[in-house]
């Protein structure tokens, strides 16, 4: 089995848990998602199964999530699951918050929470957190493409916030920085992505209706068909040359990237790098 699968996670799992469920459906070791989600998150998870994990780089990147945003206090996690370390009385409007996020388009700095998984000399931040140890958390630039207010329930003090950004933001510390930002505090009460790359929830696929291999294989994605890289299609002899590693010669003028798929058929091959004129191979996959 070889391709994606485009699973709609639902909320109370990690996304870990998400491909243990498929491994036991197909009894396949190597699959593996292209970015987690927290527990309580739910939306877009695609997952690559078989050699298509071998793939999971060529992806494109960009996500799109709804935040769901409680304002009035500070979490420790900066979301719903972690511990309330202040409140606020001061209530914003609507004007406020759709003024302070002009300022979160584009690129910015953003520290990560301390309860996440990013790595501080070999130690995940959420393990320093848990023992009460202070470590230095160094800032990060990400690029925030969009973000557009979609609810605010001035009651409730709770906003729907559209969020399109690039890999490794943490919408959680957006929440918290807006929270900041406003003096009011806020945390994450909800969240779902919308988008992953070129996958989205129009094409997402409810985890409980996977029931068998068949379901799987109904719903796989071909590689070829979202992957946005240059394809070559090989002849015979040029794939007989990639089976065993061998670059070809190319003596076209349409291939503009770098990286290019070699395909036969509507089947990848191969990953090939461009140098000049010569294909040079850094992945081959097995005939399909």
């Amino acid at each position: 089995m070889f391709g994606f699968i485009n699973i709609y996670k639902p909320g109370g799992m990690t996304s870990f848990d998400v491909i243990a469920v498929l491994r036991k459906i197909t009894h396949i070791k190597q699959i593996g998602h292209t970015g987690t989600l927290d527990p309580f998150a739910t939306g877009v998870l695609p997952i690559c199964i078989g050699k298509s994990t071998r793939l999971i780089e060529y992806l494109p990147d960009d996500k799109e999530y709804i935040a769901t945003v409680k304002f009035g206090a500070d979490t420790d996690t900066y979301d719903l699951d972690g511990q309330i370390l202040k409140t606020y009385s001061k209530k914003i409007t609507k004007i406020e918050l759709e003024a302070i996020l002009k300022d979160f388009k584009g690129e910015i700095e953003q520290y990560p929470p301390k309860y996440s998984a990013i790595k501080v000399n070999g130690k995940k931040l959420y393990e320093y957190a848990r023992k009460g140890q202070e470590i230095e958390i160094k800032p990060r630039k990400v690029f925030i493409s969009g973000i557009k207010l979609l609810e605010f329930n001035e009651q409730e003090q709770c906003a729907k916030i559209l969020v399109g950004c690039s890999k490794g933001t943490y919408i959680r510390s957006i929440a918290y920085d807006i929270g900041q930002r406003l003096a009011c505090g806020g945390y994450l009460i909800g969240l779902e992505r919308t988008k992953a790359g070129m996958f989205n929830l129009k094409t997402a696929i409810k985890l409980d209706e996977i029931k068998n291999i068949a379901d799987i294989e109904n719903n796989l994605v071909n590689p070829i068909d979202v992957l946005p890289q240059a394809k070559y299609q090989l002849n015979e002899h040029e794939k007989e040359r990639i089976i065993h590693g061998m670059s070809i010669n190319y003596q076209g003028s349409n291939l503009s990237e770098d990286i290019v798929f070699l395909v036969s058929g509507d089947k990848i091959v191969a990953v090939g790098m461009l140098d000049k004129n010569i294909i040079k191979i850094k992945k081959v996959f097995e005939v399909l």
